[in-house]
């Protein structure tokens, strides 16, 4: 089954698919920009870690941890002062996770500079707290420096990075933040009934900034990964849509499940 919409998906929003939906769609964006930069520049793929208490887990879309127990291991043997105690309980102790994301690097070969950042928004560092400070403290440190930013946000849940600007509404947004001309940068708005904007990559000053045509991407990612067989079309996303758009959807979803 094709998607039915012409960009984003909003189904695969929900918090259990995105961290596959995530880390698939930035190896996809690393292998279409690849011919576009090489031979001058590589594309690296980067991993950050964050630490989530047992809580956070269910919030990020880690239903569970799973825990492999040794079968039939002893108790360790009380020393003898302690076999005195009025009761023993068996109890748990609360364990963390932690979840690994991806995100992309451009970086010139011969010297290896950090020339661009590609990051895609996750409901860790947009809508968690603790993971948001980390995203946004290391944000304040990318546009402090020459370093360019293309930030994607196809999350609908939480509110948006911030930057200085008209009061924008939309469903989702990319910020293209150029490292020579900050403060200046450019705010793609668009809305879950929009195709993906195409996103101009910024190298150095006075290249020309290759496209990566991210409908594109995701959509041939959607067809490659069947993303079709996870997800319930006859019932809502998750978020869920605004009146206005779930009416809007309908028809479209209702088309390709009949032509499935």
């Amino acid at each position: 089954m094709q998607c039915p919409f012409p960009g984003m998906d909003p189904y695969l929003e929900h918090p259990s698919l995105w961290p596959d939906v995530h880390n698939s769609l930035i190896t996809a964006m690393r292998d279409a920009l690849v011919p576009r930069v090489a031979p001058r520049y590589y594309v690296a793929l980067e991993r950050r870690t964050y630490l989530l208490a047992p809580d956070d887990i269910v919030f990020v879309g880690r239903p569970d941890i799973a825990i492999s127990p040794v079968e039939n291991a002893p108790w360790p043997k009380p020393m003898s002062q302690m076999a005195e105690a009025s009761a023993v309980y068996e109890v748990d102790v609360p364990m963390g996770d932690k979840v690994d994301e991806s995100y992309l690097e451009i970086r010139e070969v011969k010297t290896a500079k950090l020339i661009t950042i590609l990051e895609l928004l996750s409901p860790v560092n947009k809508l968690h707290e603790d993971g948001r400070h980390q995203y946004v403290d290391k944000r304040a440190t990318v546009v402090r420096s020459r370093t360019s930013l293309v930030e994607i946000d196809l999350l609908r849940a939480g509110p948006p990075m911030t930057v200085v600007g008209p009061d924008v509404h939309s469903d989702y947004r990319i910020l293209i933040s150029p490292g020579w001309r900050r403060p200046q940068s450019q705010l793609y708005a668009f809305s879950v009934r929009d195709p993906i904007p195409d996103v101009p990559i910024p190298l150095l000053p006075g290249e020309e900034a290759p496209i990566l045509s991210l409908n594109k991407v995701f959509h041939e990612l959607y067809d490659r990964a069947r993303f079709d067989l996870r997800l319930d079309y006859t019932q809502p996303p998750v978020p869920h849509l605004n009146e206005d758009a779930a009416t809007w959807a309908q028809p479209l979803i209702d088309a390709a499940l009949n032509a499935a």
